[in-house]
């Protein structure tokens, strides 16, 4: 009798789609002052005064602007706390 044949083991490797990124975007409103804005900006992103002044002023300006770019659990964290502020916040899928 002979050997039995042996077929080598085949590993395979799946490699992950790239998550998707979500933006967190803040609306214009017409309750919340600027500057309650930048302070809620640089609490909420820890996000410097410079930047978090550009932000509320592109809200201001043009109605919307993505303030935070990444992963879904925290753009849902930080969608959550912004509203928490009484900020009108939302996700969108990047791209």
């Amino acid at each position: 009798m002979g050997k039995p044949k042996i077929k080598p083991e085949i590993k395979t490797e799946t490699v992950p789609a790239l998550a998707s990124k979500w933006n967190v975007v803040v609306l214009n409103d017409p309750i919340n002052l600027t500057g309650y804005v930048v302070m809620v900006f640089m609490n909420v992103l820890r996000i410097q005064r410079a930047l978090a002044r550009k932000y509320m002023l592109q809200v201001h300006e043009e109605g919307r602007a993505t303030v935070w770019t990444g992963e879904r659990e925290r753009a849902e964290m930080l969608s959550l706390e912004l509203q928490q502020w009484h900020l009108n916040a939302l996700l969108e899928k990047d791209g």
